[in-house]
């Protein structure tokens, strides 16, 4: 096999030691010419780029188009060595020196990131691709070929990401998991299911005297759902006692929210004990009831969300979900909090920073506790969670 060389990103040495085992080598794939790979990576190193290649977007701001052309249905129907190689040639020849090309799905998907571009550039490419294929399938092979493209950022606005799920196809890190971890997710899910019908038993006085309370004190129903973003960009009806009068403005929560994230400061503070301490959460919000302020004090108004983790929308640990209207002022290194893993009832900034970090501070909490995961650090954090919520601190 030919000496493959990587000059488009600089991979460590272990990895660059295994490029040239994972270029496809055309004797893997009988249908295709022998001694014409194209260039091509092969799946877990172009997986790999593609990874590398959102990161570098992220920092720089640079989109990038990602096109698949899925060849499988080609395959399926024509054996012919010339006119697969001929298809193979045309892919890849479209794109330039900068760019990365590999097999996206084994040997049937071709995909090639056009770096430093934006969607503009997608409509030429995609018309002088069909125009060099047209030119040598005839219509009802053309249609066999399928071709798609991918933009990252999804969306240049951000109002239109907020309310959009993201595209998972550039994200294929999320797919990629080892038999190991698959176990240790099944793991989860198990406690998950144990655990929300263990706390549902044991606080069941609670959630028959809280609504109680919450009938009593106010008008309205005892439920609060609102409508929350889950793993996958999934939205869900997030569930909580309330802590607020009815029909009131949530102007006061974006302004505070949009606020928070774009300063990258601490948006208040809070006098205790003599000091000033500064706070994640909104304080002083003239929304909340006074048994409210005490079900917020306490976290017993996140309760109902043991419903949430039994139904599967939710896990004991995790990132806590954010409303769709806070993703409007998200940087894009900011989504991988939503999409990685569940969010969570309790998770790191619970126990770790709660209401006494910036937005970032938060973020990034989450992130170190998604590249981290493993079951014994979520059972250190339910193990650390109880002592926060007897304490009260940071909560608001």
């Amino acid at each position: 096999m030919e000496k493959v060389i990587i000059s488009q990103i600089n991979l460590q040495s272990a990895r660059l030691k295994g490029a040239e085992r994972d270029v496809v080598h055309p004797n893997k794939f009988p249908k295709f010419p022998t001694g014409h790979h194209y260039g091509l990576y092969g799946r877990t190193l172009f997986h790999d780029l593609l990874t590398k290649e959102r990161k570098r977007t992220e920092r720089t701001q640079n989109p990038f188009i990602m096109m698949l052309v899925n060849i499988e249905r080609l395959l399926k129907k024509r054996t012919r060595k010339k006119t697969l190689s001929k298809v193979l040639r045309i892919v890849s020849s479209s794109a330039r020196d900068s760019d990365l090309k590999g097999w996206y799905a084994s040997d049937h998907i071709i995909g090639v990131i056009f770096t430093d571009t934006d969607k503009e550039f997608k409509d030429s490419i995609e018309k002088s691709l069909i125009d060099k294929l047209s030119n040598f399938l005839d219509s009802e092979s053309l249609r066999d070929v399928e071709i798609s493209f991918h933009v990252y950022p999804e969306e240049n606005e951000k109002s239109k990401l907020a309310n959009t799920e993201p595209d998972l196809n550039l994200y294929t890190h999320l797919v990629d998991v080892d038999a190991s971890t698959k176990i240790a997710l099944m793991c989860k899910r198990g406690i998950d299911i144990v655990g929300s019908i263990v706390g549902i038993l044991l606080f069941s006085p609670l959630f028959i005297s809280i609504p109680v309370m919450i009938k009593f004190t106010s008008k309205g129903p005892v439920l609060f759902k609102q409508k929350r973003v889950g793993k996958f960009g999934k939205r869900f009806a997030f569930l909580k006692f309330r802590s607020m009068h009815m029909n009131n403005d949530d102007a006061v929560h974006r302004q505070y929210v949009k606020a928070l994230i774009k300063s990258q400061k601490r948006a208040n503070e809070n006098e205790e004990d003599g000091k000033k301490k500064p706070v994640y959460k909104l304080t002083n919000d003239p929304r909340v009831t006074p048994i409210g302020e005490i079900l917020r004090k306490t976290s017993m108004d996140e309760l109902p969300q043991f419903f949430n983790v039994l139904f599967g929308e939710m896990s004991l640990v995790g990132p806590r979900p954010p409303i769709s209207y806070e993703l409007e002022d998200y940087d894009y290194w900011h989504r991988m909090r939503i999409l990685e893993i569940k969010p969570g009832i309790t998770g790191p900034w619970q126990v770790g920073g709660r209401s006494s970090t910036t937005f970032d501070e938060m973020v990034r909490l989450d992130l170190q506790y998604i590249n981290g995961w493993s079951l014994w650090l979520d059972i250190k954090i339910l193990l650390k969670t109880p002592w926060v919520v007897i304490t009260g601190k940071g909560g608001h």
